[in-house]
């Protein structure tokens, strides 16, 4: 998400993380308006003895990474005098090689060799370009050969973090804590955006709705508690509604914590468990915005229905927006197929928990308590407040699926 603002505050307290500073400690992140360079990713070559069961090919960085780099690599078969052919020669891969902050600059995937013969190459190639990551050399070739020495095995690493509160609970989602109203205050969200009840910076075609400010346009109730949890219902309106000027078709709904002070910290975690929609132009969220106004923006959860190619049960976004004053100067982020790599998936399906935790020196991002992506922090000294919406992004019938969101919990932990 993005262009919402809020009011002045300072961030409060610190505590570690778990991973060292590394290469960034000294980067001029001139209050969260720089972010260090993304590191390039280049393949191979790598070379194999005869009688091996396995090749060894190098992934490399050319610099430290400020975030996790996910690079993807398959095989193909070889085009030089001695072709490899899969199946005869190699078995064929279709791998990830996770680079997290901090981790060696090269790591190697692992293709099963089935009969070296000299000379014998196949290729190993990036799929695509990898996530988080510039593409440097994307392919390399793979050979077996009698003089050179074997390419070693290279793993080293961090394993993934576990998600566990640090912080104290400062709020916690229930059927009595749960409350909500058109500005907002302590005890309630507000229904609206700091800056109103449309984004056309978005381009967004859905205006967000309160049941009790819209109560006599017979409009759908947007938001309702139910044994499931909090029900977030968007809809195709009977008649447009007006807004700035403007007449919207379609209802989105929004939960805002910029007027609501239990759930603002400075660092700590958030964490949420939901159940997304799957209703094409459908845009479900949940993410951070400073206090002092936007940006700076932390993106936990996104999720692009409007975009014909997402898949709501595999896909997941997360993103840093950097910049101030309604001007954003940097956008660091990455599309994930969670689960492709990390196993976790059907997200319209079943519940899931979806957390992230700020601290002074990385940003971590957690779906069921396992660490999926990591980031250099470059807001040192915010405050943050949530919020949990469904927009909407679309000019057709807006009928097939779901376009609700159903959010079970929230827990806001403060260091």
């Amino acid at each position: 998400m993005a262009n919402a603002s809020g009011t002045a505050s300072q961030a409060l307290s610190a505590a570690s993380s778990a991973v060292a500073p590394t290469a960034f400690a000294n980067f001029d992140f001139a209050g969260g308006t720089r972010y260090p360079e993304q590191a390039t990713a280049s393949i191979g070559p790598a070379f194999y003895r005869p009688g091996s069961t396995v090749a060894y090919v190098p992934i490399s960085l050319d610099r430290p990474t400020p975030n996790t780099v996910i690079a993807r690599v398959m095989t193909e078969d070889g085009t030089g005098l001695v072709r490899g052919v899969a199946g005869i020669n190699y078995r064929s891969i279709y791998k990830s090689v996770i680079f997290r902050p901090g981790d060696p600059l090269t790591k190697t995937v692992s293709v099963p060799i089935i009969l070296g013969i000299p000379r014998a190459d196949f290729v190993v190639r990036f799929v695509e370009a990898p996530w988080g990551g510039k593409m440097g050399t994307d392919r390399a070739m793979v050979q077996c050969d009698i003089l050179q020495q074997a390419t070693a095995e290279q793993v080293d690493g961090r394993k993934p973090r576990a998600f566990e509160p640090s912080g104290a609970l400062q709020w916690s989602m229930s059927r009595d804590t749960m409350k909500w109203s058109d500005a907002g205050h302590d005890k309630a969200w507000s229904t609206k955006l700091p800056n109103g009840r449309s984004q056309p910076g978005n381009q967004e075609t859905g205006v967000y709705l309160d049941g009790w400010v819209y109560r006599d346009k017979g409009i759908e109730a947007p938001l309702r508690y139910t044994d499931q949890g909090l029900v977030m219902h968007t809809q195709k309106l009977k008649e447009p509604i007006f807004w700035d000027n403007v007449g919207y078709d379609y209802g989105s709904v929004v939960l805002s914590g910029h007027n609501t002070r239990p759930l603002q910290i400075g660092y700590g975690q958030y964490e949420f468990t939901a159940r997304m929609p799957d209703r094409r132009g459908s845009w479900p969220a949940f993410w951070l915005i400073s206090t002092s106004g936007w940006p700076p923006e932390i993106d936990i959860y996104e999720g692009f229905g409007f975009e014909t190619w997402w898949d709501f049960d595999r896909y997941t976004a997360n993103t840093l927006h950097g910049g101030a004053n309604i001007t954003r100067t940097f956008q660091q982020g990455v599309f994930t197929n969670t689960d492709e790599i990390y196993g976790i998936g059907g997200f319209t399906k079943d519940f899931h928990r979806f957390a992230v935790d700020i601290q002074p020196d990385y940003i971590t991002w957690f779906i069921d308590a396992k660490e999926t992506y990591q980031a250099v922090n470059p807001f040192a000294g915010f405050r943050w407040y949530p919020i949990m919406n469904v927009a909407v992004k679309t000019n057709g019938d807006y009928m097939d699926g779901t376009g609700d969101m159903i959010v079970k919990d929230v827990r806001v932990y403060a260091n």
